[in-house]
């Protein structure tokens, strides 16, 4: 099975499993179930769950202990991008070529659909440790701990990004913005499979490396294609940073510097892996995907 069709069969099984957590029934709050709904199947490319899938498969086969942390990464970066999208923060109107969540809906709605999607993630992790015994029990407990502790850092590096905007800063302010506003969740999920296989301490250290760069390259090209991405293919308006003011790799070192960033943290991602061989292929198509996206 070559890269793509792998992503895509990983993506299929993430939609159907995240499915399983719609809420249907009828009931007062019916509407802000259908917003949850909106933007948790909106589309997207299911990244942050298929790096704790992906990770998890250099050691293991059945992925099943995977499911439900796969599936609450996934619910917390759609809160995230449900706030993201909010008049107070960056006010677009459009994700996934799609009105975003408050303009579907109304404002207050769209708060509240992220603080659900957000509690959601918990619920689900915390149903997953109450079935869990042994040995499996401490590794859940271990991932959760850095579960909260990435979607804190999160929280952080979101109100740093909105504080600094129209301010000029630091390289290793930036650097800080990144590795905690977008990094923080990469990274989580890259060891949330490694710890849920049992991945030896060198591996977890080796894989953490890897998962860090990624993250910083994500952010990176984010910032490309804000300056530089197509309206149509990305689902929303280009540009967006410049107008708000914010900082990012290309308001401080240029496009072409930015790119060139871009370039050497990849390959510096990739050769992490370069022990697994053709084990991590995918993993290593997956942080040059992460490099050549257009959307």
């Amino acid at each position: 099975m070559d890269f793509k069709e792998k992503l895509k069969t990983y993506q299929e099984l993430i939609n159907e499993r995240l499915l399983n957590y719609v809420r249907k029934e009828k009931c007062p709050e019916e509407i802000l179930n259908h917003s949850m709904e909106y933007s948790l199947m909106a589309g997207g490319k299911r990244l942050r769950p298929i790096l704790v899938l992906a990770t998890y498969q250099l050691f293991r086969e059945d992925i099943e202990i995977c499911i439900p942390f796969a599936v609450a990464i996934e619910m917390v970066h759609n809160f995230s991008l449900i706030h993201d999208d909010l008049p107070g923060i960056d006010n677009d109107d459009f994700r996934h070529g799609k009105p975003t969540n408050h303009k579907k809906f109304n404002e207050a709605t769209a708060i509240l659909a992220g603080d659900g999607l957000l509690n959601n993630a918990y619920m689900v992790i915390s149903n997953s440790i109450a079935n869990a015994t042994g040995k499996d029990l401490e590794k859940q407990i271990k991932v959760f701990k850095e579960f909260s502790e990435a979607v804190d850092r999160m929280i952080a590096g979101e109100f740093v990004d909105t504080e600094f905007e129209g301010k000029k800063i630091s390289e290793a302010y930036l650097e800080y913005i990144h590795k905690n506003k977008t990094g923080a969740l990469l990274k989580l999920c890259v060891r949330m499979g490694a710890i849920l296989a049992d991945a030896p301490q060198e591996d977890l250290n080796r894989l953490t490396a890897y998962a860090e760069k990624i993250g910083l390259a994500f952010q990176i090209k984010d910032d490309i294609l804000s300056e530089e991405g197509n309206e149509q293919i990305l689902g929303k308006p280009v540009g967006n940073d410049k107008i708000l003011e914010k900082c990012t790799y290309v308001s401080k070192y240029g496009l072409s510097g930015a790119k060139e960033i871009l370039e050497k943290i990849t390959k510096e991602a990739i050769e992490e892996l370069n022990i697994y061989d053709k084990k991590a292929e995918f993993l290593i198509e997956l942080a040059k995907y992460i490099k050549e996206r257009n959307k």
